[in-house]
């Protein structure tokens, strides 16, 4: 029965071109657009119910609250949960295009049909991405989920009070699993009759060397401005939690923005988007996190603002001397 559903599902996505990856960040991105932009211009004619929904962390809602939406709040601190989903999700995605460029064969059917389901039939994926670019993207990646991974689950402090929507949460989980889908999904040898090609280092462009060392440099700062806040919460001395609370964070690129984790999160995935330039749900991926970043960094920024009268008047929300 389940067999036979899934059979008539893949058919349907076949028949119509549904690419259901692609269709699920254009719901994110319609979303993030148009509720963010109702926050940041109108957000005091807003229900609060909405307000409330969309805010979280440092800036949640502080008005009264709503309670259909308070029973659907969760801990901030389940962030940690989908980034387990996510460690686990990339180096699975990582076995498989070693495994596929090392034998010289396609991926398993396994891969091949579950790519099929979800980003848009056997026979309208096509080719797009030659598999040194797939494993370059799956590796840089795969790091960024393994260095969040470590971080949100042994050295980031989350305050026990602290909640966000249960939506927050659940897009944690379809973000990285479409963004690491997507990786594969018009890669040469999990396109049906397509094969690898074999990896050496001369397969390198320069274009990729340079979007690898900018994403490694992103990689490093975005880890480095987290410590720093983590570190707000620390005792110098002994390491020991001090507070929960969200104090005002200096030094590194915090000098020049409100939220430097967020401006190198979308510079990460830029390189990732023009890597993989043909395939149109990088493009979408890349303005998801673009759009959602953007809006989280101008509530935070304007947050800051408010809560500290001091706030150095030179920072920028997300990007340097700009917004």
């Amino acid at each position: 029965m389940v067999l036979a559903i899934i059979s008539s599902l893949e058919e349907l996505i076949d028949q119509y071109n549904v690419n259901l990856t692609q269709l699920v960040f254009c719901i994110f991105i319609t979303t993030i657009v148009f509720f963010g932009s109702l926050m940041t211009l109108v957000e005091s004619h807003l229900p609060n119910s909405i307000r409330q929904s969309f805010r979280y962390g440092k800036h949640r809602h502080k008005g009264e609250a709503d309670a259909l939406v308070s029973y659907l709040e969760v801990p901030k601190g389940w962030f940690k949960h989908f980034y387990i989903f996510a460690f686990g999700w990339s180096l699975l995605a990582l076995y498989l295009i070693v495994s596929s460029i090392a034998s010289q064969s396609a991926a398993p059917e396994y891969a091949l049909g579950f790519l099929d389901l979800v980003c848009g039939g056997a026979t309208n994926r096509k080719v797009q991405v030659d598999s040194t670019t797939a494993l370059l993207g799956t590796v840089l990646l795969t790091l960024q989920c393994i260095r969040r991974f470590y971080e949100t689950n042994f050295v980031q402090i989350f305050s026990k009070h602290s909640k966000m929507n249960l939506s927050h949460y659940a897009v944690g989980y379809v973000h990285y699993f479409g963004a690491i889908v997507s990786l594969l999904s018009n890669t040469a040898g999990f396109v049906r009759g397509s094969q690898p090609t074999e990896f050496t280092p001369k397969n390198l462009s320069q274009i990729q060397i340079i979007y690898f060392l900018v994403f490694m440099f992103a990689w490093h700062q975005q880890y480095s401005s987290n410590m720093i806040l983590v570190n707000l919460r620390k005792d110098a001395k002994t390491g020991a939690v001090k507070t929960e609370q969200h104090l005002l964070p200096k030094g590194g690129w915090f000098n020049l923005l409100s939220s430097p984790h967020m401006f190198f999160e979308v510079v990460m995935y830029f390189c990732l988007a023009d890597l993989f330039t043909p395939v149109r749900t990088w493009k979408l991926v890349f303005l998801w996190v673009a759009s959602n970043q953007t809006i989280n960094a101008l509530l935070t920024h304007q947050w800051y603002k408010e809560t500290f009268k001091d706030y150095p008047k030179r920072r920028r929300a997300i990007l340097p001397y700009l917004l």
